[in-house]
């Protein structure tokens, strides 16, 4: 199929490949490439929102050991004409150019505007935004910044990517205890976030993903906010093909309809 005849933006987030050991996170990593070649004649343009790693660190000439699978198959999509785009997350803030060089992504560390057609997108991971969480946004600022980072890089990679994953194991992902519970409208902080967000400008759809929690809910009668879910275990993933936007769930069996 050529690239002309292409239509639709997936957008998928929060694998959190490499916990909680390797061969859960390998199943999933297989499945996400399995997903990924599915949607390789329809796609125009992918959307990784963060965290898709449980943790990377890129030292100068070192990267995570391991991923193969997910990175080879996204250099293929991107040589084939398919445009990659990657959100840092909470877990993976440290990616710095390995994935622009290697899979030619365009790489974004901050919430963007998007238009497609006579739609505009609010698109962003969702870490750190929204009232609150002062401890969280602290520890943010601590780690992206550039002094630290450099400080990180001076440790032997086998200390300092080892270090990092002892913790990532303990942690309340790799030990599955997300918190997929609809707290309410007043208490999600993206949604508040989003409202927010609407009283200074409209936007037809806000899509994040840090939340693991699938969710299409309706900011207003021309306004949705969207978060993707994980691929934990919803296995979930938006879908737009130029005039719908849809969440769904992938499951390896059912062919997926252009």
């Amino acid at each position: 199929m050529i690239l002309e005849n292409r239509k639709n933006i997936y957008f998928i987030s929060d694998s959190h490949l490499g916990v909680p050991d390797y061969e859960s996170s390998l199943k999933r990593e297989k499945l996400m490439v399995k997903f990924l070649d599915k949607i390789k004649n329809d796609a125009i343009e992918i959307y990784l929102l963060g965290d898709i790693f449980d943790f990377w660190f890129e030292y100068k000439t070192v990267v995570p050991k391991g991923y193969i699978r997910l990175l080879g198959k996204l250099a293929e999509l991107t040589d084939s004409g398919i445009k990659l785009n990657y959100f840092t997350g909470n877990h993976d803030m440290w990616i710095y150019d390995y994935f622009t060089k290697e899979l030619n992504a365009v790489m974004y560390r901050e919430p963007i505007e998007k238009q497609y057609g006579n739609f505009k997108f609010y698109i962003g991971h969702g870490d750190g935004i929204g009232p609150d969480d002062k401890g969280y946004k602290f520890i943010k600022k601590v780690f992206s910044n550039r002094i630290n980072q450099w400080l990180f890089a001076r440790i032997h990679p086998n200390f300092g990517i080892g270090l990092a994953l002892y913790f990532s194991r303990k942690s309340r992902i790799a030990n599955g205890n997300t918190d997929e519970v609809f707290l309410g409208e007043d208490k999600e902080r993206l949604i508040v976030y989003a409202r927010e967000m609407l009283q200074k400008k409209h936007y037809d759809f806000f899509i994040f993903g840090h939340r693991h929690l699938p969710l299409d809910f309706k900011l207003s009668e021309t306004s949705r906010y969207l978060n993707i879910g994980d691929w934990v275990k919803s296995y979930s993933y938006i879908v737009f093909d130029g005039q719908q936007l849809q969440l769904k769930f992938f499951d390896d069996n059912t062919p997926i309809v252009s």
